[in-house]
């Protein structure tokens, strides 16, 4: 990946095409700010999702990781805060690795 792919990814939701007309984030939706690894930058929406959904992590598909067509592997970590409803970033995720 390169800085021009890396800008693309900045401040975008996950699963959303760069030129999508709504891929930034909606005022009302909840997302999880994704840190590191190759997802780093992007916004991932929990709106609707259990505070306990989201402890337990998330694996998410992507073409950029180790494996193209596996998951990168995102995690909260402990002492930080968890999402409470609400709108907006409520949390983070941070990368843990790659799985095929």
């Amino acid at each position: 990946m390169n800085a021009d792919d890396e800008q693309l990814l900045r401040g975008r939701v996950y699963g959303h095409d760069h030129d999508e007309p709504h891929s930034g984030p909606l005022p009302h939706r909840t997302y999880a700010a994704l840190v590191g690894g190759p997802l780093d930058g992007l916004l991932l929406d929990i709106t609707g999702r259990r505070p306990e959904e989201v402890d337990g992590g998330v694996a998410l598909p992507t073409e950029l990781g180790r494996w193209p067509g596996g998951r990168s592997l995102y995690d909260p970590r402990p002492g930080e805060p968890r999402p409470s409803g609400g709108s907006g970033v409520v949390c983070s995720l941070h990368y843990s690795g790659d799985m095929p």
